[in-house]
């Protein structure tokens, strides 16, 4: 018995659309691990100093880096970005066991919610103090996606990259860890989303 036309016709679109469907998460499923492989694995220049160190809160152990950064003379000012509405830097410095009068000089904090208002906040941050080279610092996790947003914020600015690595992210061996591998995957989606953004941004001037 002999398919009727139309039968044949759904059967070849479903086919071409499992096929299409079976591509696109090959493709995405590489980007995901080469995505893993590019994530910083050490600090790659520890010696360099900056005009301003840069922390993104929001990570364990990226403030205190900064601090201590600030305080081993790597840079001249500290910008810390995505405190807390409601927290002032008195507060801030008091929870890390400083003293804010020993700092009033050297650190500005921003507000920012989320990666994009990190870099437009430091973006005018930098501009106001003449700041031409900048230590980021956040998690290594973070960084690529932290990068691509700094430097399309701030084109003439030096980037140097300075990851920290939280305990609870096991890098080695990621896919094993279910609780390490949803943080890359979720960091990958948001890394393609921004991406997405910033090339349709281009296209249209």
């Amino acid at each position: 018995m002999t398919r009727p036309p139309h039968r044949r016709s759904t059967g070849r679109t479903i086919s071409r659309f499992g096929g299409i469907l079976i591509l696109l998460v090959g493709v995405w499923g590489g980007g995901l691990f080469r995505y893993a492989d590019a994530i910083p694995v050490a600090v790659t220049a520890p010696d360099a100093h900056t005009d301003a160190i840069v922390v993104l809160t929001g990570g364990s152990g990226r403030l205190d880096e900064g601090l201590q950064l600030l305080e081993q003379g790597m840079a001249e000012k500290l910008y810390i970005s995505g405190v807390y509405q409601g927290i002032d830097m008195q507060n801030l410095l008091e929870a890390y066991r400083r003293n804010p009068a020993d700092w009033n000089c050297c650190i500005s904090i921003g507000h920012a919610v989320d990666t994009i208002s990190n870099a437009t906040e430091t973006r005018d941050w930098v501009r106001d103090n003449g700041i031409h080279s900048v230590r980021l610092v956040t998690s290594g996790y973070h960084m690529p996606r932290s990068v691509l947003e700094f430097e399309y914020a701030l084109p003439e600015v030096v980037l140097v990259q300075h990851p920290v690595f939280p305990p609870h992210v096991k890098q080695q061996q990621w896919w094993a860890w279910p609780g390490t591998a949803g943080l890359i995957i979720s960091e990958y989606n948001k890394y393609l989303l921004a991406w997405s953004r910033h090339m349709i941004m281009r296209v249209m001037g």
